[in-house]
């Protein structure tokens, strides 16, 4: 079974994808979560482009385990985008909502081990720091999408 896993952040969604048979979740892209509506689009897209039967939604806990502000917009939105997904038939889409806690912290952490390191670039200090500052915050949404689902895909193979 594919699955999708979904890091929903205010300005960015970190989207990972499962392999078919459920075992290993890689970075698939960064989309942009400012309009919801064209969020929730480009989501079924990828549902439907990918053949995903799964969504697995990364849901930001408070260290403490409570749910805050933050999970309740997350939570919104992923009702919001299950309704949407039965109003075009997407009927077989299953959707899990998975503690999201330090899969950004885990995710800068694994780029910054791999040689990614966190370069400070001093805005205007060359042409095309502002691009590059966006593309390395968002690979690392990307990654912890890959987190959130890894974590979900191991959870089902350990019971």
């Amino acid at each position: 079974m594919r699955s999708l896993g979904l890091d929903i952040g205010g300005r960015r969604t970190g989207v990972a994808m499962s392999d078919p048979q459920g075992m290993l979740a890689t970075p698939l892209t960064v989309l942009e979560s400012q309009d919801e509506d064209a969020l929730i689009d480009a989501i079924l897209k990828l549902v439907e482009q990918y053949r995903v039967e799964r969504l697995v939604v990364g849901l930001p806990r408070r260290l403490s385990g409570e749910i805050g502000r933050q999970a309740s917009k997350v939570t919104a939105f992923a009702d919001k985008l299950l309704l949407r997904a039965r109003e075009i038939g997407l009927d077989q889409l299953d959707m899990q909502l998975w503690d999201e806690r330090l899969s950004t912290q885990a995710a800068e952490r694994l780029k910054t081990d791999a040689g990614g390191g966190r370069q400070k670039l001093r805005s205007g200090a060359k042409r095309g720091a502002r691009r590059h500052s966006f593309r390395a915050k968002a690979q690392v949404d990307a990654i912890a999408a890959a987190f959130i689902l890894q974590g979900y895909l191991d959870s089902l193979r350990n019971g």
